[in-house]
């Protein structure tokens, strides 16, 4: 074990909302990097939910033409390692999206299982070793995955209308929703 250790931002902020909204949790940090940033568990310890977490920084004021800047409120790129992903032990990626709209992050959680399905559906099972991805939150509480929108700008105009259809790039069911995570620790 290493003497000093340190949590990223991403993984902080994740802790930090359990325990403040979940009390009968317990959240613990891995003595090494397995893959896997931190482990919740019930209070007497019997039952445990392992995380990934995956920090990501608004592109929002920067790179999103002005059009779009009013109906958004975070955008967030994220590359992540298409082994890793495979590979992955943790029940759930929890992407964390820190806009700079709003006071509080979003979170994506999503179970392993139905992140690479979806990864998998939007962006192929390409040779690439990264994937890259863009998770964007509307003003109207809609998760879409943006990467490469089939229809280009004319879809994204639509995300921002609220209008957009499109079943594997709507990431909406995982954005700030806890519950699939806490029951799974409960069983």
């Amino acid at each position: 074990m290493k003497p000093m250790f340190t949590v990223h931002a991403g993984e902080y902020l994740v802790g930090s909302y359990i325990e403040q909204h979940y009390k009968q949790a317990r959240v613990w940090i891995p003595s090494r990097d397995t893959g896997i940033d931190l482990l919740v568990s019930d209070k007497k310890g019997r039952s445990t939910v392992s995380i990934q977490v995956k920090f990501g920084k608004d592109y929002l004021p920067t790179d999103v033409a002005p059009e779009f800047r009013g109906p958004l409120r975070v955008c967030c790129w994220f590359a992540l390692n298409r082994a890793k992903l495979k590979n992955s032990q943790a029940d759930f990626w929890v992407f964390v999206l820190n806009g700079f709209k709003s006071h509080s992050p979003d979170y994506v959680v999503v179970p392993v299982g139905d992140l690479r399905k979806r990864l998998r559906l939007i962006h192929g099972a390409k040779p690439k070793k990264t994937i890259h991805t863009y998770l964007e939150v509307t003003e109207r509480n809609l998760c879409w995955e943006t990467r490469d929108l089939p229809g280009g700008k004319d879809d994204q105009r639509r995300i921002a209308r609220g209008v957009y259809k499109n079943r594997i790039r709507n990431f909406t069911k995982w954005l700030n929703v806890w519950d699939p995570l806490m029951k799974k620790l409960s069983r």
